[in-house]
């Protein structure tokens, strides 16, 4: 390969995209390389290298170019985005998340942990809905039906943000599942199995940031 470049000049400038226009270069040596384009620059021919960058050479080194019919990796249309899996209830999470500045990451953990994304669920504790909020909770912000999912998400959103501006986030989602007493109770994340395995599983599908 190093005698089909004698007497080109490497030049390791990217050049500005231009069409895909696949080509065979056969070198006088018996060579042959495959480039995106060629082009003519005072005298000399320009090649455009599939992975950036130009070779410039006498055009007598040449034999003939020719078009590249072998489709290669860098011409195939790239592969679509996967989609992010659609949830129930997506477009009232999105929403509120935004309404609240709440990562709606964390709503969505929530929800997933407490209910599985069931609006009719209910504890034998009395929690209730897709957020799992409790009698109290409902109270405090005036819902009247917590089985309703906008009512529900918009008074767990607002609780977990009250939270959150109170306590680091692993504290947060303690208080949120035992309450703040027992938050304060034991100065940090109660001594509760349930409650470490719910903080856990919230951490792990949000990255398992500590704050």
């Amino acid at each position: 390969m190093r005698r089909a470049f004698l007497g080109c000049f490497v030049m390791m400038l990217v050049a500005a995209p231009s069409p895909a226009r696949a080509e065979l270069v056969f070198f006088a040596s018996g060579r042959s390389l495959s480039i995106r384009s060629h082009r003519f620059d005072a005298g000399s021919l320009v090649l455009e290298l599939r992975g950036g960058g130009e070779v410039v050479c006498d055009p007598s080194m040449i034999a003939k170019i020719a078009p590249d019919e072998v489709p290669y990796p860098e011409d195939a249309a790239p592969a679509p985005l996967a989609a992010e899996p659609a949830v129930p209830y997506g477009d009232i999470i999105d929403a509120v998340a935004a309404e609240q500045q709440v990562d709606v990451r964390l709503v969505r953990a929530v929800i997933r942990t407490e209910s599985a994304y069931r609006p009719t669920a209910r504890s034998r504790k009395g929690a209730m809905g897709l957020m799992q909020i409790m009698p109290g909770t409902a109270r405090r912000y005036e819902v009247a039906d917590p089985y309703d999912p906008r009512a529900n998400i918009e008074a767990g959103v607002k609780h977990l943000k009250a939270l959150l501006a109170r306590y680091p986030l692993k504290l947060a989602l303690a208080a949120y599942n035992a309450g703040e007493a027992a938050v304060q109770r034991f100065g940090g994340v109660p001594p509760y199995a349930e409650t470490r395995d719910y903080v856990s599983a919230i951490l792990s599908r949000v990255g398992g940031t500590s704050r």
